[in-house]
């Protein structure tokens, strides 16, 4: 997972430039699996069907500019899908977009299938 969202990379530089404050996302965070990217003004489409929902994710501390998922991630009863990329959104009402980016190879995904994450797999970076 590659990037910041444009609003959440504003609100970022903003805080560290002394411009704004930082209002934190509100916890707990959650994956979204994707099938079409988007970029970072638009979403990308979201996995639809099948007992799918987004499923929440805990990241460690952040060390030399990256932070990974702490916490096994897992997508059961998915729908026949091929998701190509990952969206980490906030618990706000609406959901706050943070993060987004393609997965290292996108997954072909059988009805009833389940999509997993092992610890480590989901990095967020700023370079």
């Amino acid at each position: 997972m590659a990037s910041l969202a444009v609003a959440e990379a504003n609100r970022l530089l903003d805080a560290s430039l002394g411009t704004a404050g930082h209002v934190a996302p509100t916890p707990p965070m959650t994956l979204a699996l994707i099938t079409a990217a988007g970029d970072g003004v638009t979403p990308g489409t979201e996995v639809v069907g099948g007992s799918y929902e987004r499923q929440p994710v805990t990241f460690g501390a952040a060390s030399a500019g990256e932070a990974s998922n702490s916490t096994p991630v897992v997508f059961a009863g998915m729908p026949a899908v091929t998701v190509v990329g990952v969206e980490v959104y906030d618990s706000a009402d609406p959901p706050r977009r943070c993060w987004h980016g393609p997965l290292t190879a996108q997954r072909t995904v059988q009805n009833g299938d389940a999509v997993q994450f092992a610890v480590g797999q989901i990095v967020a970076t700023i370079t």
